[in-house]
């Protein structure tokens, strides 16, 4: 399978106006959603502004967050003090094929937004996710959903797919890692609103609280010695996994690694959770 409409992802595509053009409308909206028609509040804010603007060179950052909408993203990226409508410092992020690439034109547009379409059930190894490992080897920033789709429930946060964690493995450069939880975006677009369907437009007069924590670091060296070790002797085969990566790990160890990883990240967001529950009966 190959990439959709790639060429319209790229900086330079018509002297990268479209880009600025769609970042800067978006973003515009975000900041309106964000900070007129809604209240928001964040915690830790400065990490994240911080990484996104002043990253050691090359260095690629991963966002990751909870998904509770379908507005989580732009909407998130409004609240005040944020570089909205940077195009050059916006991120990227992998977003549902089925949702918003349905046609040439949503196409168009979601990839000036410099969105990933990623096909679901279609594996962490598909084409796309090459895609994405290329912006994280540029030294980009990504952003991903790692529960893979909405939950508007309060519950904890559930297993983690494994192409978040098959990313940070793969990256030139260990990419940054900054978990990210909120609330609120629920209230803003339910998936139940009218005959079980989403309203047509995001609602106003909500609490949106966003809890930015801090950067993970993953020593992947010891953890990839850790999942041979772990694995043995063991081995698994199936379609679509490499036989063994640049490192000397067969299916088995990946799998080991992806699940070693993606639960660091998972325990990680469900301490925000539990300290954002705190935060919003202090901010109330």
């Amino acid at each position: 399978m190959g990439r959709t409409m790639e060429w319209a992802a790229r900086s330079n595509h018509l002297g990268g106006v479209p880009r600025k053009l769609v970042i800067m409308a978006v973003g515009a909206l975000a900041k309106a959603a964000a900070n007129l028609l809604n209240t928001t509040s964040v915690h830790n804010a400065e990490t994240l502004i911080r990484l996104v603007r002043s990253r050691p060179p090359g260095v690629p950052l991963i966002t990751v967050s909870n998904h509770m909408s379908t507005v989580d993203d732009p909407f998130m990226w409004g609240f005040k003090g944020f570089p909205t409508a940077d195009s050059k410092l916006a991120r990227w992020v992998l977003a549902a094929e089925d949702i918003c690439f349905k046609n040439a034109v949503l196409s168009y547009i979601f990839r000036l937004g410099k969105c990933i379409p990623i096909t679901r059930g279609a594996g962490i190894y598909q084409e796309h996710m090459n895609e994405a490992l290329d912006r994280l080897n540029d030294g980009a920033w990504l952003h991903t959903f790692p529960e893979g789709k909405v939950s508007q429930e309060d519950v904890p946060i559930r297993r983690l797919k494994w192409g978040t964690a098959s990313l940070i493995t793969r990256a030139h450069v260990t990419p940054i890692v900054l978990p990210i939880v909120h609330h609120g975006f629920e209230q803003v677009m339910p998936e139940n609103y009218l005959f079980g369907r989403r309203p047509p437009l995001p609602l106003c007069n909500r609490n949106i609280s966003i809890i930015v924590g801090e950067p993970i670091e993953f020593d992947l060296p010891k953890l990839r010695q850790m999942a041979l070790s772990t694995t043995g002797d063991l081995s698994l085969s199936s379609a679509g996994w490499p036989s063994a990566t640049p490192w000397g790990l067969d299916e088995a160890a990946q799998r080991c690694l992806y699940t070693t990883i993606s639960e660091t990240i998972r325990t990680a967001m469900e301490r925000l959770r539990a300290f954002g529950k705190s935060y919003l009966k202090s901010k109330g």
